[in-house]
């Protein structure tokens, strides 16, 4: 991993990004200036805010989408983290992240981004930062079974017309 190469994996992916909605074309704008002037950017050290590699984890047939019960933000939300070391682009980090936390194994990865959002947040660090999520849309094999980490109070699929009141996820 370099911070070169996931700063350039996220710039890519965000230029070839066309948002439907002005807000995230602005979220957009946004994280593209961030990424010109943070050099260091997508790693977890840069403390004013970083990039962050989420999964939006459905279904094979995308009628549910994988949740966690996130320990530290209280809610339920996808899946994801930190880019860490290994990860050459937030495409893999975000895989990685998505493989660890529900445990499914085959886990497969669509083309390009599914969105981006910003989230203020008292990560890993100890400090009040924000994540600058770019998301990614995932399917699960059929038959996968989640298997909760360490990283989760809960996990479970959900139907992605009966989501928790209290969820905060992406669905388009």
């Amino acid at each position: 991993m370099s911070a070169e190469s996931l700063r350039a994996s996220a710039t890519e992916l965000l230029e070839n990004w066309k948002p439907a909605t002005h807000p995230e074309q602005s979220v957009r704008e946004a994280m593209l200036a961030f990424l010109g002037s943070a050099p260091r950017g997508c790693l977890r050290e840069h403390a004013p805010g970083h990039i962050t590699a989420s999964a939006v984890v459905f279904s094979h047939d995308e009628r549910e989408v994988l949740l966690t019960l996130h320990p530290r933000v209280g809610r339920w939300i996808q899946l994801g983290g930190h880019c860490e070391p290994g990860d050459e682009t937030v495409v893999d980090a975000a895989l990685r992240e998505a493989t660890e936390e529900s445990g499914i194994a085959g886990l497969q990865v669509e083309p390009g981004l599914y969105g981006a959002q910003a989230h203020p947040i008292t990560c890993s660090l100890g400090v009040p930062t924000r994540h600058l999520d770019l998301l990614f849309k995932i399917r699960a094999p059929r038959g996968a079974v989640p298997v909760r980490s360490a990283e989760s109070t809960d996990l479970r699929w959900w139907p992605v017309d009966a989501l928790p009141a209290d969820s905060d996820v992406l669905l388009r």
